[in-house]
C-alpha cells in the first residue's frame, strides 16, 4: 500500500504548498468571498493536522481534503449568510483572460451543488465516480448535476453575454 507524500509530522506549510491553491479555488467558488475561502482552507488544514489520517495514496488524501473543505464551506455558509459577496471587479482582476469573466460570473451565479460538480469535473479533472464518492452521491446523480449545471451555465451565459 502506497502512503501519501505528506506524513502527519509534516508542517502546515508543506500541506499548504501542495494543496493550498486547489483548496482555495474550490472554497472561493463555493463561498464567493476570499476571506471566507481562506478561513475554510485554514480550518481544513487544521483538521488534517489534528486528525493526522493515513491514506492509501495521494488521490485519496486529496479527495479527503476536498470533502473536508466542502463541508467546512457549507458550515460557513450556514453561519455567515450576511457576509458581503465578492464584487465583479475583483473577479475580473483575478481572471487570467478577459473573455473568462462572463463565464466566471455565470458560474458563480449557479446553485452550489452545480458549481461544485462543474469545478471538480472541469477544473480539478476528477472522474465522475470520484466526484460521486466525494459528494456522497451516486454516479448517475453526478451525471445529472453535470448535465443540468452545463445547461444552466449555458443559459445564464447566453442570456447575459451573447
Amino acid at each position: 500500500m502506497e502512503k501519501s507524500s505528506i506524513q502527519p509530522t509534516d508542517s502546515a506549510e508543506a500541506i499548504v504548498h501542495i494543496y493550498g491553491n486547489m483548496l482555495f479555488r474550490l472554497c472561493l467558488v463555493i463561498l464567493g468571498n476570499d476571506t471566507d475561502a481562506e478561513d475554510a482552507v485554514q480550518e481544513t488544514i487544521i483538521k488534517y493536522l489534528q486528525k493526522a489520517p493515513s491514506f492509501e495514496n495521494s488521490e485519496h488524501e486529496k479527495a479527503w481534503l476536498i470533502t473536508v473543505a466542502k463541508n467546512e464551506c457549507r458550515n460557513m455558509l450556514r453561519y455567515r449568510q450576511r457576509h458581503q459577496q465578492i464584487s465583479l471587479e475583483y473577479l475580473e482582476n483575478i481572471s487570467f483572460d478577459a473573455s473568462d469573466n462572463g463565464i466566471l460570473e455565470a458560474l458563480m451565479s449557479l446553485p452550489e451543488k452545480f458549481r461544485l460538480v462543474l469545478i471538480l469535473y472541469y477544473v480539478e479533472e476528477y472522474r465522475i465516480e470520484d466526484i460521486a464518492h466525494i459528494i456522497k452521491k451516486t454516479s448517475s446523480a453526478v451525471k445529472m448535476r453535470l448535465q443540468k449545471g452545463r445547461k444552466l451555465l449555458e443559459e445564464k451565459y447566453r442570456k447575459e453575454y451573447l
